[in-house]
């Protein structure tokens, strides 16, 4: 049998909600990702494939995105304003992984809620467990020099803090501290990180976005694609319409998680059948 990948792409609290709706939506007609032999998760790619890979029960994951948010946070997102700040942040590098450590310098300047709570929030979303035994990498970046860390079960390092590390996005998030190195979001090298895929022989991308144009941090999905493309066949869902409109202008807000998750599952009947024909 064919080798075969999920990754999950950053999106933000409403990209969660749409992904645990898109797959539980799929699960729930017989085409169940949670037997992917790799997952990878990237921001809020990561929580999603460390609540698979933990629990499984994508449709109680499901209903949980419906209900009222607890222990969640709000705080004051726009995605057009950040990507001005990035960009400002970004001007002068010498280069992908210098423009990630531009980044790293911005976010450390950044007032923020503790780091403590912020892990709070993460582990109130999968626990504080040890890494499963199946095949899982999670995504960060040192803000110090913009290295590219992807973490799995050897690593060294607390699952919990890889993802909360992979979901720290700058200039609204603490970096993390892990083994004394700060550490922010893994969607500041790329909303998908799914080159990290190569080897497998399916490669199956479900991410809000497609991100930012590749070679300002990273790759870009569309090099990921090519390079996964050489020895693997993929498939690519994004976010419709409708998805976009629920998620509105602060991904952050804890209040879109309910209709990203229906706007999610509405999307699982329009991409079943291209999905099932691919995961087989």
């Amino acid at each position: 049998m064919a080798t075969r990948a999920l990754v999950l792409g950053g999106g933000g609290v409403a990209g969660i909600a749409w992904e645990l709706g898109l797959l539980s939506g799929w699960a729930a007609e017989g085409v169940d990702v949670t037997s992917a032999d790799l997952i990878v998760g990237t921001s809020a790619g990561s929580v999603v494939g460390a609540q698979l890979r933990l629990s499984g029960d994508l449709q109680g994951l499901y209903e949980r995105q419906l209900l009222p948010p607890v222990g969640e946070l709000k705080v004051e997102f726009d995605g057009v304003s950040a990507m001005a700040a990035f960009a400002e942040a970004m001007k002068g590098n010498t280069g992908e992984q210098d423009a990630r450590a531009r980044l790293g310098a911005l976010a450390l300047t950044v007032d923020a809620v503790p780091e403590a709570q912020r892990r709070a929030i993460i582990e109130g979303r999968i626990g504080d467990p040890e890494w499963p035994i199946a095949r899982l990498i999670i995504t960060a970046v040192d803000t110090a020099d913009g290295e590219f860390l992807p973490f799995d079960a050897s690593s060294g390092v607390r699952l919990l803090d890889a993802v909360t590390a992979s979901c720290a996005v700058p200039g609204v998030w603490p970096p993390v501290t892990v083994n004394g190195r700060r550490l922010m979001d893994g969607g500041m090298r790329s909303v998908t990180n799914a080159d990290l895929a190569a080897g497998c022989e399916k490669v199956l991308v479900v991410t809000p976005t497609r991100g930012m144009p590749g070679g300002l941090l990273g790759p870009g999905l569309d090099r990921e694609i090519e390079i996964l493309e050489k020895e693997a066949e993929v498939h690519v869902v994004t976010a419709d319409e409708a998805a976009l409109a629920a998620f509105g202008s602060n991904v952050l807000d804890p209040a879109t998680r309910e209709p990203s998750a229906r706007a999610g599952r509405a999307q699982a009947a329009a991409t079943l059948e291209a999905a099932r024909a691919f995961w087989g």
